[in-house]
């Protein structure tokens, strides 16, 4: 794998440094499991995925039987349950490589939002579809009640064969294991206890997924194993992983804390899984890394001193504006590490890459790489808000601190009266209320819009719109997250990396919502914890976090807050 860099003069001292305190034997210290590395925890307990390419080939013979299994059964369509580690590498899967002839076209249902979850139901033919429930722990909430809707919906489509339809994709002795044996699951395949979710890619939450569709396994794990052997290199200079993960985690230490990835159009959706890996890893105890995936690139203007820039590139693709614009980010001495891709099975190779380099950042910054404490913060305040509904059939009633009949503004007290105090003598407004949040936003911030509405092509569309007129007005780096999703990825690095961030969360009310089987609450119930659960928890670590609650009609709210947004920047 091609990996070439473009550092300036300081980064690069700082860079040479770092490289010479890891040629004294840290690569061989990280490939023998040395928990010193990071915080001297339980971190080698965590390192599973460093020899798992080797152990996929020698299951080879176990995906080949999957793929002919699914083929000659005839499936169309397979639906993946699944959040966060679990889902991403299967979606970059299916973005980037695309139906496979003779095998099911792959979507993954990663979200509570009902809308969504009911556009997933209809895209299919459920008589046709296979449906792989993919959960470590077993007992991770949206799996659980996606699984519960499909397995209802299915026996009403198949009858006593609904069974024969899933596959589970758990660790050993899970609660997910129990559901599967009981309702007689297809297949049973099980994942490391020792890898983490998200350094999952290579074990079976990444290749059962990629045997259903029809990838051929056989070509993509070498390409995995040529990046594990890179990677093995003692020599630090001759080690991609090593270096990338030094000169992220020495930028990260200069300030440059912000990775800003451009993908070739080809393999777009590759950022997904980079930002939930890198987020998730360093993202803790006030530092951290902060991705920015999907952001347009720009010229040098636009941009601060806070950020590094990743250029994945796909030879062949229409690279031709992305060439161009990091050839200029170069020249004006930004940050600028490019990795090459000679077809999309490189993919394999990148994930491998990535995961040694995040490891290593880590390291550096000095941080637990493997854990995400305030993940499971949001999980607990999620927790309590549903059993609350359980017990009453009620959500607890917020007070908007603006409510003008089209939007409902929401904050704690404290920044409410930050967001007051800020604004023009008169009648607050929501343009008013905006600018006084957008004013918040200084040198060296990012800004997040986290939408915990439908995910499609619309309503992303108009968020885009939105976060490109913050970044072109305050020239800081910007995310995109959509709920539940980013709580399990980005959501961490949010929650726990450095108070940098701006946050606007989008909610909305729901048009048609969609009953649980098994379950008092809804998916509406479901989402509406979610997004209460991750303002607390933002609220809670001191975060300037404002959310905006839209009406049914989501596509004019949306428009109507952009609007809002754009005068507010004035």
């Amino acid at each position: 794998m091609e990996f070439r860099y473009t550092l300036p003069a300081k980064l690069e001292q700082d860079f040479s440094a770092a490289v010479a305190d890891w040629q004294n034997g840290k690569i061989s210290r990280l490939w023998a499991r040395d928990a010193a590395l990071w915080t001297n925890q339980d971190e080698s307990k965590w390192l599973g995925w460093l020899d798992i390419v080797e152990r996929q080939q020698k299951c080879l013979v176990e995906f080949r039987a999957l793929a002919r299994d699914i083929q000659t059964a005839g499936f169309q369509y397979a639906l993946l349950l699944g959040m966060g580690g679990s889902s991403l590498c299967p979606e970059v899967l299916a973005e980037t490589f695309g139906r496979q002839d003779g095998f099911p076209r792959l979507s993954i249902v990663d979200s509570t939002d009902p809308a969504q979850v009911r556009a997933a139901e209809q895209s299919v033919d459920l008589k046709k579809t296979v449906v792989i429930v993919s959960s470590k722990s077993g007992s991770t909430l949206e799996p659980n009640v996606l699984k519960q809707y499909f397995m209802a919906r299915m026996k009403e489509a198949v009858g006593v064969e609904a069974g024969k339809h899933f596959i589970a994709v758990t660790d050993p002795g899970s609660h997910m294991e129990q559901v599967a044996k009981a309702d007689g699951f297809r297949h049973i395949f099980f994942g490391d206890p020792q890898i983490g979710g998200r350094y999952s890619a290579l074990s079976n939450f990444g290749i059962v997924p990629a045997a259903v569709m029809g990838l051929d396994v056989e070509k993509f794990l070498p390409k995995a194993k040529s990046a594990v052997d890179a990677c093995h290199a003692t020599d630090v200079k001759k080690n991609p992983g090593a270096q990338l993960g030094l000169i992220l985690g020495v930028a990260a230490n200069a300030g440059r804390d912000k990775i800003t990835f451009f993908t070739s159009p080809a393999i777009y959706d590759m950022g997904a899984w980079f930002e939930q890996l890198i987020a998730e890893s360093t993202g803790k105890q006030g530092k951290g890394i902060t991705p920015v995936d999907l952001e347009e690139i720009a010229a040098p203007d636009r941009y601060g001193e806070d950020r590094i820039f990743a250029y994945v590139r796909l030879e062949g693709a229409d690279n031709a504006r992305l060439d161009a614009g990091v050839e200029k980010l170069e020249k004006a001495g930004q940050p600028v590490v490019r990795l090459a891709m000679r077809d999309v099975y490189d993919a394999a190779g990148q994930f491998f890459t990535w995961e040694i380099a995040t490891a290593v950042a880590g390291s550096v910054i000095g941080i637990d790489a493997f854990n995400q404490p305030d993940v499971e913060a949001a999980k607990i305040e999620t927790r309590r808000l549903t059993d609350e509904y359980e017990k009453t059939g009620k959500v607890p009633i917020e007070t908007p601190i603006f409510d003008d009949g089209r939007v409902k503004l929401f904050a704690d007290s404290s920044y409410a009266a930050v967001l007051h105090g800020a604004q023009d003598v008169g009648q607050p407004d929501l343009i008013g209320y905006l600018r006084a949040h957008l004013a918040q936003i200084k040198a060296g911030d990012y800004f997040a819009v986290l939408g915990f509405i439908q995910r499609d092509r619309e309503h992303e569309k108009t968020l885009q719109q939105l976060r490109h007129a913050v970044r072109d007005k305050k020239r800081v780096a910007t995310c995109l997250g959509f709920g539940p999703r980013f709580l399990h990825s980005t959501g961490q690095d949010y929650k726990g990396g450095p108070n940098t961030g701006v946050f606007l969360q989008v909610t909305a009310d729901h048009a048609r919502d969609l009953a649980i089987p098994e379950q008092k609450y809804t998916f509406g119930v479901v989402i509406d914890a979610q997004a209460a659960g991750d303002l607390s928890v933002l609220q809670q670590r001191g975060r300037r976090a404002l959310r905006a609650h839209l009406g049914k009609d989501v596509k004019a709210g949306l428009k109507y807050l952009a609007d809002a947004v754009e005068k507010a920047l004035g």
